[in-house]
């Protein structure tokens, strides 16, 4: 009993503690909005009004998070850079139970600035989070090899399962460097999307699923080879979990773009337009595991493509 114990306080899906970027310069990123077909750039906003409007929705979304107990570690970005989508930090860097660090291989340049050695020092020095190794897996932005953190890559990290689906953001073979160094099964498929009449790849997989320690939220219709939907299926089924299926427009309003935090008891995480596409019988099986957390994301769903989940960096590193 007592391995027991210590195995599943080691092996935990969700964390309590989550770092998020408060950004000083967010805006439409032109390097992504290449193949995140999520991004809309309105031209009848001011840059200052995109500003003021981030900040708010930012702040809003911090202040929930804490109000139901999640241990939010917010850092500044700073003016040195121009790093347009620093409000999604998961997609460069993810913090692991073995109290070890990942930095990845970006897509876009002005994404490649985000990462901040910096902020090693601020979780170790002013909130006491021990690392023993960075695996900095940057090098293979020079071959054009790219592996965009748990945007690209949904982890089940009790089964020790990790879930992508595969685009020019989420490289297979980096998948499988990731996963033989952090012992995980992949589970790779292809995933799409309309786009102007035309079938495009999913550029991160956790726009289309969420994994949670009990369910799991899936858009199944958008992988389509039905081999590949099978054994994505079998794979969440074998572990326990209920899947909650979504619709393809769900996806399209970040539904599938939620993560699961532990605060005060375990909450999912969206996005105000993500709650608001759910029908009734969607929400009643997520609130059988445990509440919804919604916030109002609108300005950065719109021009950063990106949504909860994103701005979210679970830290499951000790404390000293």
């Amino acid at each position: 009993m007592f391995n027991n114990a210590i195995k599943k306080k080691i092996m935990s899906q969700i964390t309590n503690n989550i770092m998020m970027i408060r950004p000083v310069a967010f805006r439409f990123n032109e390097q992504t909005a290449i193949n995140n077909y999520y991004q809309k750039n309105q031209n009848n906003l001011s840059v200052d009004k995109i500003h003021s409007k981030t900040i708010f929705e930012f702040d809003n979304f911090v202040d929930k998070l804490r109000n139901i107990g999640v241990n939010v570690i917010v850092i500044n970005d700073n003016n040195n850079y121009d790093t347009p989508d620093s409000i999604f930090p998961n997609n460069w860097i993810s913090f692991h139970q073995n109290n070890s660090i990942v930095v990845y291989p970006m897509n876009a340049e002005n994404r490649r600035k985000e990462k901040r050695k910096d902020i090693f020092k601020i979780l170790n020095d002013k909130y006491l989070f021990n690392f023993k190794r960075i695996y900095d897996y940057s090098k293979y932005e020079k071959n054009s090899k790219f592996l965009e953190g748990t945007g690209s890559m949904v982890l089940d990290r009790v089964n020790k399962i990790c879930y992508a689906a595969i685009s020019e953001r989420t490289n297979k073979s980096l998948v499988k460097v990731f996963c033989k160094e952090f012992k995980y099964k992949d589970i790779c498929f292809s995933a799409y999307q309309n786009v102007l009449g035309e079938r495009k790849k999913i550029y991160h997989t956790n726009v289309m699923m969420c994994i949670a320690d009990k369910f799991a939220i899936v858009c199944l219709d958008a992988v389509e080879d039905l081999s590949e939907k099978k054994k994505l299926v079998s794979s969440i089924q074998s572990t326990g979990k209920e899947i909650i299926s979504i619709t393809r427009k769900q996806k399209n309003n970040f539904a599938g773009n939620m993560l699961q935090v532990l605060g005060n008891k375990p909450h999912i995480v969206m996005s105000k337009a993500a709650y608001l596409c759910l029908t009734s019988l969607q929400k009643e099986k997520i609130q059988k595991y445990c509440p919804i957390l919604y916030s109002d994301l609108q300005t950065i769903e719109t021009f950063g493509g990106g949504s909860a989940r994103c701005m979210m960096a679970e830290i499951f590193l000790t404390k000293k």
